[in-house]
């Protein structure tokens, strides 16, 4: 079964509970995740996006993964 938008972002806003979160994307494979969070000031990129791949809960491993594709923006609050 394909996996929503909804359900990447409900995860993600389960990992930063006070956290800005928005995705987009309805073709099941292929989304476009930004999440905004305080966690992320003073990370770089690498650090921001393992954090958002280690709340989508192995949604992403290999090629048996339910999600493909995901373009994300991570940053701290301005």
């Amino acid at each position: 079964m394909p996996i929503t938008a909804r359900e990447i972002e409900d995860m993600l806003r389960e990992a930063f509970p006070n956290g800005q979160v928005k995705v987009e994307g309805d073709d099941g494979q292929h989304f476009a995740a930004q999440v905004i969070d305080e966690t992320f000031r003073g990370q770089n990129r690498v650090q921001q996006q393992r954090a958002v791949y280690a709340a989508l809960k192995g949604k992403m491993d290999g090629s048996h993964g339910e999600l493909h594709a995901l373009a994300l923006t991570t940053k701290a609050p301005d």
